[in-house]
């Protein structure tokens, strides 16, 4: 019997990540070496909690909004669809009703509007907020996309972001999916339980259904 392997969709974290103009980059070192321990190597890493692949918490956009450890961890794991809209500065309602979104629970979109991630992006496609309002209707519990955010880069604002979280709706950013095909699979993405955080890097892996 075979079993269907997990495929990562996370986006390496290394000196060259591209990340938020004027943000933490991410780093990491070997602070102690076996060598001068004498039995392991430790290492520290520095960066801020939106480069790579990551969870957005309310808070990261709210005074008062949900913390990391308070988000529900099973929106981050269970059935997914990945859908392409490749080539799209805009994804709207008439796009999304190319797909069937019952039973999805979680979107994962696809823009491939990212072809090097030294690089930040000045500008990114979006959805429509009448394409949230779409989503909505059809239940879906957690938007991701293979982008920085669901907002314009420059955007102070962040109405996205409040349309979702007004909705429940939670953010997954920075997936990586160029090599997977569209379709149905299982998804995984846990941040980590790091009190009091705005966001967290996650894991992202997603396995085939059937």
């Amino acid at each position: 019997m075979t079993t269907e392997k997990w495929i990562d969709i996370s986006q390496p974290l290394r000196v060259d990540t591209a990340h938020w103009p004027g943000d933490t980059p991410f780093s990491y070192e070997v602070v102690y070496r076996k060598s001068e321990t004498g039995s392991v190597n430790i290492g520290k890493i520095t960066t801020s909690m939106h480069t790579g692949t990551h969870i957005d918490a309310p808070f990261h956009f709210l005074e008062d909004g949900t913390r990391v450890t308070d988000l529900d961890l099973n929106i981050f794991i269970g059935p997914c669809l990945i859908v392409d809209v490749s080539n799209l500065p805009l994804i709207d309602v008439d796009v999304l009703k190319q797909y069937q979104l019952e039973g999805a629970e979680r979107l994962l979109l696809r823009t491939s509007a990212i072809k090097d991630r030294t690089v930040f992006p000045k500008q990114i496609p979006l959805l429509t907020l009448e394409a949230i309002d779409y989503l909505n209707s059809k239940q879906i519990q957690l938007i991701g996309v293979d982008l920085p955010s669901v907002d314009q880069i420059d955007s102070k604002d962040l109405p996205r972001h409040h349309r979702l979280h007004n909705y429940g709706m939670y953010i997954l950013e920075n997936v990586v999916l160029d090599h997977v095909v569209p379709g149905k699979y299982e998804l995984t993405a846990l941040p980590l339980p790091i009190d009091e955080a705005d966001g967290s890097p996650v894991r992202a892996a997603i396995k085939p259904v059937k």
